[in-house]
């Protein structure tokens, strides 16, 4: 991402309550790492959970996070985030479509 847009998701990140410094990365490496899993584990994830999400986070709220943040940011960087997110939801979109 541009320098631009990265200061401008810092900013968001600092101004908002519910997010902590670094909440927008953590969920992009989060969803990231979701999607790379096998899919036999996302679909027992999907089907069962996952203990760990407690600990270390929610994929599936990380997504959601990231579509929030791209509604607050202004469109020139929410274009640049959704470029990083569509690839990594491309990935996951590939394993599902026949």
């Amino acid at each position: 991402m541009s320098s631009r847009a990265l200061a401008e998701v810092r900013r968001l990140e600092r101004s908002r309550n519910h997010l902590q410094p670094g909440a927008v990365s953590a969920a992009i490496h989060l969803w990231k790492e979701y999607v790379h899993l096998p899919e036999r584990q996302q679909w027992h994830d999907y089907e069962w959970g996952n203990v760990h999400w407690y600990c270390c986070g929610n994929p599936f709220e990380a997504r959601a996070l990231l579509d929030a943040v791209m509604q607050a940011i202004s469109p020139r960087s929410a274009r640049e985030l959704r470029r990083i997110v569509s690839r990594i939801d491309a990935v996951l979109g590939a394993r599902i479509s026949p």
